[in-house]
C-alpha cells in the first residue's frame, strides 16, 4: 500500500469553495470511529492545509474589499461584524 507523503499538496488551480466542501467532508471522515490512526493523520494534514487556504483567501479578499472602500465616494462606511454572526439592522437602518 502506497502512503501519502506526510505534507498535503493542495492543487494549484483549488478554489475556497472547493477547499471548503473538502474540509467538511474531511470532518466527517475524521468522526468515523472506525478510521485508522495513520488515516486520520493524514486527513488531518490535509485538514490543516485546506484550512490555511481558506485562510489566506479570506485576509486576500478582505484586503481587496478595504482598497475598494477606500476609492468609493464619501457615504460609505465600514464597521465591525457582529461577532455573534447576526444580521441585525441598525437603528438607523430600520428606521427606529
Amino acid at each position: 500500500m502506497a502512503r501519502a507523503s506526510s505534507k498535503a499538496s493542495l492543487p494549484k488551480n483549488l478554489t475556497f469553495e472547493a477547499a471548503l466542501a473538502r474540509l467538511q467532508e474531511i470532518v466527517e471522515e475524521l468522526e468515523d470511529p472506525e478510521k485508522g490512526l495513520e488515516a486520520s493523520l493524514e486527513l488531518f494534514e490535509e485538514g490543516v492545509a485546506l484550512s490555511r487556504f481558506c485562510r489566506g483567501k479570506i485576509d486576500e479578499i478582505q484586503k481587496r474589499v478595504e482598497v475598494v472602500l477606500k476609492e468609493t465616494p464619501e457615504g460609505f462606511a465600514t464597521r465591525e461584524l457582529d461577532a455573534t454572526g447576526g444580521d441585525e439592522p441598525d437603528e438607523e437602518e430600520s428606521g427606529a
